[in-house]
């Protein structure tokens, strides 16, 4: 005897076999559900008064995906909402139903530390330090060829800081033998060194009064004088003034390929972007009611697409003297309109609850509340 393809208003949930992949099968609040869902929903579509084409597995079969569509997306939210926090975590974590608590600062400061070595504050990268001899009368060296090939085996440098310098101004500020009276020796005295002076009168002056005058002193050398000075582009460099004796110059630097392989982190087996997040599908008995009234008006959606699909495969049925029109296309335009709103409205409510959204609330209140606050009348405190 051939099995009965209509609702016959009962159901029967078995759970090797009810559903197509049994992702909630041992959860019991799902095995409780699916029967009420599937006589629900039958009953939303015209049962007992008219037929409907569907059976139990049917029914149980929408149940199931409707769970997992209500799991992904709430998942997707999630992942959108946590992802800076979680990237890097480990990919056997699972972060369903867990509060992220976090930001994305260490982020930002691994990306940082790639400037801050560029700009000699920090970084991943060792700075190094070379040397090279600077002979009386030649002006231009290489370091490339001088340093790099030899000490970096041929490795790009990059020189990030070069030791040519004239004698610091601040030891050419005064001669302490050479002044009396109202002279700058405040200076010695700040170092405590006035016990060691000559005899003389110490007049506390303003700090800007010793930066203008070792500025003098700089400027007097740079525009007066050969300044000590270099240039140096693609790792050649030429000094002034030119040296008069052999002495050794030297220089900060990195290599290149220690920068780039520094700055660029590659991490196995950690959240790396939106496909690997550890976010599994939801519990059902861990749902709310909230969640499980959306779940069962995407399954009656998803039943009455279903059946839809069904009875346009048969648009007509012959009968004696006539034939009935099945409405297959109209259950399926206003199945497919359901199932868009829902997950709408469903987006929706997510992105209210989003960490941004909710700082922007939290923002918008606290200048609601300081309105208020000023409209208050202050009190008049008489002593």
């Amino acid at each position: 005897m051939s099995q009965s393809r209509v609702w016959t208003g009962t159901a029967t949930f078995v759970s090797s076999s009810s559903t197509p992949f049994g992702l909630y099968d041992s959860d019991s609040n799902f095995r409780l559900d699916a029967p009420k869902v599937a006589s629900w929903c039958a009953q939303r579509l015209g049962y007992p008064i008219v037929d409907v084409e569907l059976i139990s597995s049917s029914f149980f079969a929408v149940f199931e995906e409707s769970v997992s569509e209500y799991s992904a997306q709430v998942n997707q939210f999630n992942i959108r909402n946590n992802m800076g926090a979680l990237e890097g975590q480990p990919t056997s974590s699972n972060f369903t139903n867990k509060s992220v608590l976090g930001s994305e600062l260490n982020n930002v400061i691994t990306i940082a530390e790639g400037y801050g070595t560029q700009a000699n504050v920090g970084g991943r990268i060792d700075i190094k330090r070379g040397s090279i001899l600077a002979s009386a009368g030649t002006q231009s060296y290489d370091l490339q060829e001088l340093w790099g090939d030899v000490s970096e085996s041929g490795e790009r440098l990059d020189i990030t800081k070069v030791f040519y310098e004239a004698t610091p101004a601040i030891s050419r500020f005064f001669d302490p033998y050479s002044v009396s009276g109202q002279g700058t020796l405040n200076l010695i005295d700040e170092f405590g060194f006035g016990s060691f002076s000559p005899a003389a009168q110490f007049i506390l002056m303003p700090m800007y009064e010793d930066m203008l005058r070792i500025q003098a002193i700089e400027f007097n050398d740079q525009f007066r004088k050969s300044a000590f000075s270099f240039n140096i582009v693609n790792n050649k460099i030429q000094i002034f003034p030119i040296p008069t004796a052999t002495e050794r110059l030297w220089f900060e630097y990195m290599v290149k390929k220690d920068f780039r392989e520094g700055n660029t982190i590659i991490t196995p087996n950690v959240v790396s972007d939106y496909s690997n997040v550890g976010y599994q599908f939801q519990d059902y008995s861990k749902i709310n009611d909230v969640g499980k009234q959306w779940i069962r008006k995407y399954t009656l959606a998803l039943a009455k697409e279903l059946l839809g699909a069904i009875r346009e495969k048969y648009s007509t049925i012959p009968i004696p003297g006539s034939d009935v029109s099945l409405d297959g296309a109209a259950l399926r335009a206003e199945a497919q309109t359901e199932k868009e709103s829902l997950v709408t409205q469903l987006r929706e409510n997510l992105e209210e609850v989003s960490k941004k959204t909710r700082m922007e609330n939290e923002s918008n209140m606290v200048e609601q509340q300081q309105k208020i606050i000023k409209s208050v009348p202050l009190a008049i405190y008489i002593g």
